[in-house]
C-alpha cells in the first residue's frame, strides 16, 4: 500500500492520494510491511520514530516524491531576536522543550575529551542553514575571534553563548552585522529526525530525502549511540540517496543499544577503564543476542554526508556485516569544538564483514577509523585527500593531525585495496592482520608498532581485544596486538614535500620517530620486521628449553611483501627484495576540481615499469595470525583482485596500483553521479526468422562470442561534423570513436558497425556481437583536435581495407603534415604511413589515448552508458 505525506495540507487526512498525512510521523505509526511512504516536498519539523518492521522481500520505505526536496529536520525557526549592546538575544521558556533541552544538556561520555572553560551543548544555532560556533561567556560572544583549530577559522567569527535565568534558556548570538529577524535562524532542538524509539524495527528503506540540524549526543562505543538517522539496533535497513548534514555530533548511527549499568561506565563511576568496559559491553552483546541474524546488514549508498561534528557515520557492533558505497563523505569535524578519539568520516567499531567501497571521503579529521574487530573488514576503491589539517591550522594534540585510515588494535583480515590514499598521512596502524593491495598511496604509515597499549607506565597495560569465529559474532579469543602479521602487494609509494607545519608539531612533542608520526612514504616502518620464513623458523619446539623464556609468543609477526613501486624518495622496509625503486626522476601528483569533478593528473605511468608483478588472490594473502581465518568474501568465497579501480580486466602481469593500463597523464576518479546506466541495441526479430536466416540452430547462438570493450576515451558527434570514408563496398560513417591506448573502436550507428583497430601495428577487424563502453567523453564538434585524430584514425581504416581509390602514401603525407601542425607545439609527432600510426614525444612513443589527453580543448565528460550489439 501507499501512504502520502503532504506538509502543505491545511488538516491532515488518511494518508490516501488525495487526503495525505500532514507529517510523516503519522504515516509511521501506521506503515506496515511491504508499505511505501511518499513524502511530498517540503520541510518535516519533527523526529520520525518507525514502529513497525517490514521484512526482507517487504521492507517499508519512506521516499521522497521529488529526491532532495524533502527535510526532515531537527530544527525549529528561531525569530523574535532583540538587539542587546552589539549582539542580538532571545528568550525560550523552558517548557517550549519539554523533557529535553539541548541548551542545558551537555556533550559527554567515554573518549570525549573536555576542558573546564569549553562545556559544550548539544544544541546549536544555525544561520541561513550553517551552524554557528558555541561560546562560553557573553564578552566572547560580543568581540569573537577567529579560532585557529578550525579547518574554516573565518567561519568560527559567528557566535553564540547560551545561559539559564528564571526558568528560561537565553541565547545570545553575534551575525556578523546581519539582522537574525531578516535572516533565516534555527535552533536544534530534538535529538534525531529518523530513529526508532525501541530496537527491532527491521527492513526499513529511506530514500531522497534530505536530514538536517540534530542535537545528538556524543556517541562512544560504550554508550547508546545516537544519531540524526539510524536503525537503533535493528537489521536490515537501506539508507540511500540521502543528504545528512548539521549534526551535533554524529549523521548516521549504525551503534549500540543501550545496556543498562553499563552506558559511559568508565567516566561515569571511573573505576573500571574504558577498554575494560567496552570489552564487557561486546561480551554482554553476545550474550544478549548480538547476532548476524538480528542485527546489522544495512546498506548505506549513494548519500551526502557532511559537516557533522563527530562523525559521518558511527557504530559499534550494529555496524557489522554491512555495505557502505558510492556516498561523498565531508567536512567532519573540521571545527574541533569537539575534541575525542571517536572521530572520523567513518568510525565503527567491530565491523564484522563490512565492506567500504568507492566512497569519496576527504576534509575530515581523519576519513576511516576500523577500531577493534576489523575482521573480514574491506576497504576499496575509495578516494580519500585533505584528511589532514590544511595549513596554517593550530593542532591542539595528535589526533587532530588526522589520516585518511586508522586501524587499531584489531587482528584482522582486514582488506585495504585499490584505493587513493593522497593524504599526507595515509593510514595509522596500530595493529595487525591486514593486507594493503594495489593502491595509490601518497602519504606516510603511522605508530607501525605503536599505539596499542592503553598508558600504563609502572604495569603492563596492554589491550587484550576480541577475535571472532569468522564470519559470525561468536567470541574465539582474546589477545594482544603483536603487530605485523601484515601484507603489503602491488602498491605505489609516492612520497610528498612533507609538511613542516605537521612535522614541527610532532617534533614538539617528541613523536617524530619511526614508529610514532613518521612522514616517510612507503613500508620503511617495518624496518626489522621477520619475513615468513624467519618468524616460522622459530617455533620447533618447547619454547623455554630452546631459548629460556616464552619471547617468541610476543614478538613482532612477519610482514609480506611484492610487487611494490617507490618514487619521490618514498623507502621499502629492509626485508623487502622484489620491489621497483626509482631514485632518477621525479613524480608530480596533482588532484583537480571542478563542479565536483576530480583528476589526478600525473607523469606516473610515463616511468612505472611494468611485468615484474604477479596477480594477487586470497591464496596469496593466507590467513590473518590470531582468527586463523583467510582474507576472503563475506561468503567464504575467495577474492581475485583482477579487475582495477574502474573495473577494467587485469592482465597476467598486472600493473601496481589501482589502474590497469593507464598511459596518460591524468584521468577522472570521481564525479558528482558516477552511477552507470546500460543502453542496449539489440535486434528482436521473430524466432523463427532467425533460425531461417541461420542465427539460431537448435537453440545455440552461431555468432562469434561477445566482445566486452572497456575503452578509456569516447569521443562523439562525429556524425555531425561528417566524418566519413569508403570501407569494404560501402560508406562508413563514424557515429562514435572509443580509445584505449592505441586501439580505436569506430561505430556507425546507422549500420550498427563496430570495427577494431590497432593504430600502431596496422591491424583491423569486424566485431559482430559487442558491449562497449568508456570512462570519459569529449565532442568532436567542440573540438578540432579530436575530430582530427577520428578522421585520421579513419582514413587509416581506410587504406588498411584497401578501399582508398588513389594513393594512399600522398594521402598519409598530407595528412601528416596537417595534424603536425597543430601537435608541434605541444611537442609532440605524428608518424602516419599506410601501414601504422604512431605518436612521438620526446624521443618516446606515446599513445593516442595520451595524444587526446594532451591536445584535447574541450572538457571531458563522464560516460554513463554502454552501446551494445548482441
Amino acid at each position: 500500500m501507499q501512504i502520502y505525506v503532504a506538509d502543505s495540507v491545511l488538516r491532515s487526512g488518511d494518508g490516501s492520494t488525495y487526503h495525505p498525512f500532514k507529517t510523516v510521523s503519522e504515516a509511521a505509526r501506521v506503515a506496515k510491511e511491504g508499505d511505501e511512504i511518499i513524502i511530498a516536498s517540503g520541510i518535516y519539523r519533527e523526529w520520525v520514530k518507525p514502529a513497525c518492521s517490514g521484512s526482507k522481500d517487504k521492507p517499508i520505505t519512506y521516499k521522497a516524491a521529488s529526491k532532495g526536496d524533502v527535510v526532515i529536520t531537527g530544527a525549529e525557526v528561531l525569530s523574535d531576536w532583540e538587539a542587546f549592546e552589539n549582539v542580538w538575544r532571545v528568550r525560550i521558556p523552558n517548557s517550549y522543550f519539554g523533557d529535553y533541552n539541548p541548551y542545558t544538556d551537555t556533550v559527554r561520555g567515554d573518549w570525549f575529551f573536555v576542558s573546564s572553560d569549553e562545556t559544550p551543548h548539544t544544541g546549536e544555532v544555525y544561520l541561513n542553514g550553517k551552524s554557528m560556533t558555541e561560546v562560553f561567556d557573553l564578552p566572547s560572544c560580543m568581540h569573537p575571534t577567529e579560532d585557529k583549530r578550525s579547518w574554516d577559522p573565518a567561519a568560527t567569527t559567528l557566535v553564540w553563548f547560551t545561559a539559564q535565568e528564571d526558568d528560561n534558556t537565553i541565547i545570545y548570538a553575534n551575525f556578523g552585522g546581519l539582522d537574525p529577524n531578516r535572516e533565516n535562524v534555527e535552533f536544534s532542538v530534538r535529538k534525531a529526525c529518523f530513529f526508532p524509539a525501541k530496537i527491532g524495527v527491521n527492513y526499513i528503506t529511506v530514500s531522497g530525502i534530505s536530514f538536517r540540524q540534530a542535537a545528538t549526543q556524543w556517541a562512544p562505543p560504550t554508550a547508546f549511540q545516537e544519531g540524526m538517522v539510524g536503525p537503533n539496533w535493528s537489521k536490515g535497513w537501506i539508507i540511500e540517496d540521502c543528504e545528512i548534514s548539521e549534526s551535533k555530533c554524529s549523521g548516521i548511527s549504525l551503534g549500540k543499544y543501550f545496556q543498562a549499568g553499563n552506558n559511559n561506565k568508565w567516566t561515569s563511576f571511573w573505576l573500571k577503564d574504558g577498554t575494560q568496559t567496552q570489552r564487557d559491553a561486546v561480551c554482554r552483546a553476545v550474550n544478549e543476542g548480538w547476532d548476524k541474524r538480528y542485527v546489522g546488514s544495512h546498506i548505506i549508498r549513494r548519500c551526502d554526508i557532511h559537516d557533522c561534528g563527530q562523525t559521518g557515520i558511527v557504530g559499534h557492533m550494529g555496524g557489522a556485516f554491512c555495505t557502505i558505497e558510492d556516498n561523498h563523505i565531508h567536512h567532519i569535524n573540521i571545527r574541533h569544538n569537539l575534541r575525542g578519539a571517536e572521530i572520523g568520516g567513518i568510525k565503527l567499531h567491530a565491523a564484522i564483514d563490512t565492506q567500504i567501497r568507492r566512497n569519496h571521503i576527504d576534509h575530515c579529521t581523519r576519513g576511516i577509523w576500523l577500531d577493534w574487530e576489523a575482521q573480514g573488514t574491506r576497504v576499496n576503491l575509495n578516494f580519500m585527500h585533505d584528511n589532514v589539517p590544511p595549513k596554517g591550522t593550530f593542532i591542539q594534540d595528535e589526533l587532530s593531525l588526522g589520516e585518511d585510515i586508522f586501524i587499531e588494535v584489531s587482528h584482522g583480515p582486514t582488506l585495504i585495496d585499490h584505493n587513493l590514499l593522497l593524504s599526507d598521512i595515509a593510514a595509522r596502524m596500530s595493529t595487525q592482520g591486514i593486507a594493503f593491495v594495489h593502491n595509490l598511496i601518497a602519504g606516510s604509515f603511522t605508530y607501525v608498532g605503536q599505539g596499542t597499549g592503553n598508558h600504563g607506565r609502572k604495569f603492563a597495560s596492554d589491550r587484550y581485544t576480541p577475535y571472532h569465529v569468522p564470519h559470525s559474532t561468536k567470541i574465539a579469543g582474546f589477545m594482544t596486538i603483536l603487530h605485523g602479521d601484515a601484507r603489503f602487494y602491488n602498491n605505489i609509494f609516492i612520497q610528498q614535500p612533507v609538511r613542516d607545519d605537521l612535522l614541527q608539531y610532532c617534533v614538539s612533542k617528541n613523536h617524530d620517530t619511526m614508529d610514532l608520526n613518521n612522514f616517510i612514504c612507503g613500508t620503511v616502518p617495518y624496518n626489522n620486521y621477520p619475513s615468513p620464513s624467519d618468524y616460522f623458523s622459530k617455533f620447533k619446539g618447547d619454547a623455554v628449553e630452546l631459548y629460556g623464556d616464552r619471547d617468541i609468543y610476543y614478538d613482532h609477526m612477519p610482514v609480506y611483501l611484492g610487487g611494490n613501486a617507490y618514487f619521490n624518495g618514498a623507502r621499502p622496509c629492509d626485508n623487502e627484495g622484489f620491489c621497483h625503486v626509482d631514485k632518477d626522476h621525479k613524480i608530480t601528483l596533482n588532484i583537480d576540481e571542478t563542479d565536483g569533478r576530480y583528476t589526478i593528473h600525473t607523469n606516473l605511468y610515463e616511468f612505472l615499469p611494468r611485468g615484474f608483478t604477479v596477480p594477487v588472490n586470497t591464496s596469496t594473502l593466507g590467513t590473518a595470525f590470531e582468527p586463523e581465518q583467510r582474507f576472503e568474501n563475506p561468503d567464504g568465497s575467495d577474492i581475485s583482485f583482477d579487475t582495477d579501480y574502474f573495473g577494467r580486466k587485469r592482465g597476467r602481469f598486472p600493473v601496481s596500483g589501482p589502474f590497469e593500463e593507464c598511459g596518460s597523464d591524468r584521468f577522472t576518479v570521481q564525479t558528482p553521479y558516477d552511477y552507470s546506466n546500460r543502453i542496449s541495441h539489440k535486434e528482436n526479430g521473430r524466432i523463427e526468422d532467425k533460425i531461417a536466416t541461420g542465427q539460431v540452430i537448435f537453440g545455440v547462438d552461431n555468432e562469434e562470442a561477445l566482445h566486452e570493450i572497456n575503452a578509456n576515451i569516447l569521443i562523439t558527434d562525429c556524425t555531425n561534423v561528417g566524418i566519413s570514408f569508403p570501407f569494404e563496398g560501402g560508406l562508413f560513417k563514424v557515429s562514435d570513436m572509443f580509445v584505449k591506448g592505441n586501439e580505436v573502436w569506430l561505430y556507425d550507428s546507422a549500420e550498427e558497425k563496430l570495427v577494431e583497430l590497432d593504430c600502431e601495428y596496422g591491424i583491423y577487424r569486424n566485431i559482430k556481437r559487442w558491449s562497449v563502453g568508456a570512462l570519459q567523453s569529449i565532442d568532436a564538434g567542440l573540438d578540432a583536435n579530436a575530430e582530427g585524430l577520428v578522421r585520421t584514425a579513419g582514413t587509416l581504416l581506410c587504406i588498411l581495407s584497401k578501399s582508398m581509390p588513389h594513393d594512399s602514401s600522398e594521402t598519409c603525407g598530407t595528412i601528416q603534415d596537417r595534424v603536425n601542425a597543430g601537435l608541434t607545439p605541444k611537442g609532440i609527432e605524428m608518424r602516419f604511413t599506410p601501414k601504422h600510426l604512431k605518436f612521438i614525444k620526446g624521443k618516446k612513443f606515446i599513445t593516442l589515448e595520451d595524444v587526446i589527453y594532451r591536445v584535447g580543448l574541450g572538457d571531458m565528460e563522464i560516460v554513463t552508458e554502454r552501446l551494445e550489439h548482441l
